[in-house]
């Protein structure tokens, strides 16, 4: 049974389309989680609505839990990385991470990087190896296939690669850098561009962002399957 973990880090409420002032990345997310239910009933879903509710941004005592090895933690100490332990946990339960992001001031909204910086420690996500100086990180989430798929939307238009805003765009690669460090290398993006102008261009963005939603999903979906048949095989 396939499990998503989807994330939505809009700081609009709402679906586009739907509701006033409802966010595109969100109508995305809703779409690939709707999408793939459909084809997959069995499927579950863990909701983590950062946008709302965003995780707390790391501090002076969470670096002191985080890197003080387990023999010698304190007890206020798992109190300080709790949030952490927790997000982790739904992280590594996920097959599938969908992250619904817009592109702000040509990154990733403040809430979003708070959760990378919660989900991406030392022990439980990468550890590291003093004793291989050529390639000390050990990403801990390689441990069995993982797709992310970032689903953002942008203002602008020509921030996809080779794209003459391209140089600008931080957020994908800001996030597929975080994601690969801790070992999650299938990384797929899809996106909404024109917001800011409307009309016809944009409607013709969100069509075909959906439209690439459903063809991922089909693809990850029969991926799923085979992975379940060979393993029950």
């Amino acid at each position: 049974m396939t499990h998503l973990l989807q994330l939505d880090a809009s700081a609009r409420p709402g679906l586009a389309g739907t509701d006033a002032h409802g966010s595109l990345s969100r109508r995305l997310t809703h779409h690939f989680a709707t999408a793939w239910q459909a084809r997959q009933p069995e499927a579950t879903v863990t909701h983590r609505d950062v946008g709302a509710r965003p995780p707390s941004f790391i501090d002076q005592r969470w670096i002191e839990a985080a890197f003080t090895p387990a023999k010698r933690q304190q007890p206020w100490m798992a109190e300080a990385l709790a949030e952490s332990d927790q997000l982790i946990d739904e992280l590594i339960a996920a097959d599938i991470l969908v992250i619904g992001a817009p592109l702000y001031n040509f990154g990733m909204p403040a809430a979003l990087k708070a959760w990378v910086d919660q989900v991406v420690r030392m022990g439980r996500t990468v550890d590291y190896d003093e004793n291989r100086p050529d390639d000390p990180f050990t990403p801990l989430l390689a441990d069995r296939p993982r797709h992310a798929v970032i689903l953002s939307s942008r203002g602008g238009a020509g921030f996809e690669p080779g794209g003459e805003l391209a140089h600008l765009n931080h957020l994908e690669p800001g996030l597929s850098t975080a994601l690969e460090f801790i070992g999650i290398t299938r990384i797929h993006r899809i996106a909404v561009e024109h917001q800011e102008e409307g009309g016809e261009r944009l409607a013709a963005s969100v069509r075909e962002a959906e439209q690439r939603v459903e063809v991922l999903v089909s693809r990850l979906v029969d991926l799923q399957h085979e992975k379940m048949a060979v393993d029950y095989a």
